[in-house]
């Protein structure tokens, strides 16, 4: 179940053409796919943001899989960064948000 103790919470920035590509759309539907929570919104700066936690496993293909993105997207760089749980705050802690333009 996400939320427990044993989950992993990682925050990703990534960058290169994710903004007006569905990039979001397409990031909470696979999460949501996956049983993930957290969210995801675009960055002024033109990349995008989210926060995925849940199982280690599940997290760690969520991430591989934004390293692709959506038909249509071109990812050149992807940070990662372990997080806390205090990190799902933004999104309400349900379910798999996406969150407007910061």
């Amino acid at each position: 179940m996400p939320g427990t103790t044993a989950d992993r919470v990682v925050h990703v920035t990534v960058r290169g053409r994710v903004q007006g590509v569905g990039y979001r759309a397409w990031c909470a539907h696979e999460a949501g796919g996956r049983g993930l929570l957290g969210w995801v919104r675009n960055r002024s700066s033109g990349a995008v943001e989210a926060v995925i936690c849940g199982p280690p496993e599940a997290v760690a293909a969520m991430v591989e899989a934004c390293r692709a993105g959506p038909p249509g997207a071109r990812v050149d760089d992807l940070l990662l960064h372990e997080v806390g749980e205090s990190a799902l705050a933004a999104g309400g802690r349900a379910g798999f948000a996406v969150l407007p333009t910061l």
